[in-house]
């Protein structure tokens, strides 16, 4: 190992060395590769184990490699949806001297998906539009903390389940910037009209592989327009109304809280006349469900997840007849009498396949159906055990083939994934 490597990093792993750096990335011996799907990328990518966990090294310039690596940094203090940074691997050379190009290490995003690994058979009409929303969120999201993104794409992001949408997360930072003072609308523009120009061609670029059917590539990208715009306007737009509808505050405040977004501050103003009242959210942090969620059960998982779980809880407490003072009292009755049994009844076997939260989102689902087809209630146990045999034992384990290993699984890390229908995962 050259005594001129430069390893940055946020936490020291000694395992960083033992990784072949004297060698160009593309020539890495097969014992350090692990198979797994990826993007396009202008750049040579490999998936590699790190301690137990799946890592993505991409070759770029040094400059590049420790710009993406700080801007990541600056984006997760921001709680904002990317990957996890891990080391900048510089001053690289081969074992004759020539110099390598320097190596940006991230964590790979456990139960993730890029989009093309979605598509491998069809892209669905509906599967296109949840993705879309969820970039779109993301942009929002990026735009509402001053970061202009210079290259969003659907190849730039991972996609997570998020009960029965998707959660969108940025993987490549290097052309973005962050800005103290905010984006300027033309710059916000700049972004959505990339979006839009990037989305259509990856779109016909899957339908010149045969596998859009249905699909109108233009009007999928035009939706982001559309959903981003409606996402912006609902948490920066101001609204007036008379001085008798001062109702609207409040509906104001739960429809961004049903949107996933907390607000700060509210600035309101009255006419002289007072017969007139504006208001104007001033701060807004998206994440309210999930926040809240962890706060009563110290569960974290994504938006829509939380929604739908908060919702469950909720109806618990009320069956339960605990007031609204004892919600936290009745979230630990829910966790301990309702989750948690739902998640440890999961064979070991079949662990693998969904996160719990997902499958949990899943089995409500289930009920749902199992008591519209029956016209009657039907006893969580009998709603588990049917959907453990009818729903989850035929579906592929994602956790084999989309992420690193979890404690459920027993293959080793780089274990090739059998062959799979990705129609099965859409």
């Amino acid at each position: 190992m050259p005594d001129s490597l430069r390893i940055t990093a946020a936490e020291t792993d000694p395992q960083l060395l033992t990784l072949p750096w004297s060698t160009r990335l593309e020539d890495w011996p097969a014992q350090h590769i692990v198979k797994l799907p990826k993007g396009i990328s202008r750049h040579i990518v490999r998936f590699s184990e790190l301690s137990g966990q799946v890592i993505a090294v991409k070759e770029t310039t040094a400059e590049m490699a420790q710009r993406e690596y700080d801007m990541l940094g600056a984006l997760a203090k921001l709680d904002v949806p990317c990957v996890r940074r891990v080391a900048v691997i510089a001053g690289r050379h081969t074992p004759q001297g020539a110099p390598l190009p320097a190596a940006l290490v991230t964590a790979h995003l456990k139960f993730s998906m890029p989009y093309r690994a979605l598509f491998t058979h069809s892209l669905r009409p509906d599967t296109a539009t949840r993705l879309v929303d969820a970039l779109a969120l993301l942009l929002v999201r990026l735009h509402n903390v001053g970061f202009y993104w210079g290259d969003v794409s659907l190849s730039n992001t991972l996609f997570r389940r998020d009960a029965g949408a998707f959660a969108a997360y940025l993987v490549d930072a290097e052309t973005g910037e962050l800005h103290e003072d905010g984006l300027s609308d033309g710059q916000r523009d700049h972004d959505l009209d990339l979006a839009r120009t990037n989305i259509a061609g990856e779109i016909l670029d899957l339908a010149a592989s045969g596998r859009v059917e249905g699909v109108d590539p233009v009007a999928v990208a035009d939706g982001i327009v559309s959903a981003y715009r409606g996402l912006w306007s609902a948490i920066h737009d101001e609204q007036t109304f008379s001085v008798s509808e001062v109702w609207r505050i409040t509906e104001r405040v739960r429809h961004l809280n049903e949107l996933g977004f907390d607000i700060d501050e509210m600035s309101i103003e009255t006419e002289a006349s007072g017969t007139r009242v504006s208001i104007q959210p001033k701060v807004v942090d998206a994440g309210h469900h999930t926040r809240r969620l962890i706060r009563l059960t110290g569960l974290d998982v994504e938006e829509n997840q939380a929604r739908r779980l908060l919702n469950d809880l909720d109806e618990f407490r009320l069956r339960a007849g605990r007031s609204e003072e004892e919600e936290e009292l009745a979230a630990h009755e829910w966790l301990t009498q309702v989750f948690e049994p739902v998640v440890r009844a999961i064979p070991f076997e079949l662990r693998g396949k969904l996160e719990p939260a997902e499958v949990y989102h899943q089995v409500l689902e289930h009920r749902w159906f199992l008591q519209e087809q029956r016209e009657a209630s039907v006893p969580l146990a009998e709603v588990l055990t049917s959907y453990i045999r009818d729903v989850l034992s035929h579906r592929r384990d994602e956790a084999t083939i989309m992420g690193p290993l979890t404690e459920t699984l027993t293959a080793p890390i780089g274990t090739r994934s059998p062959e799979v229908d990705w129609r099965d995962l859409v």
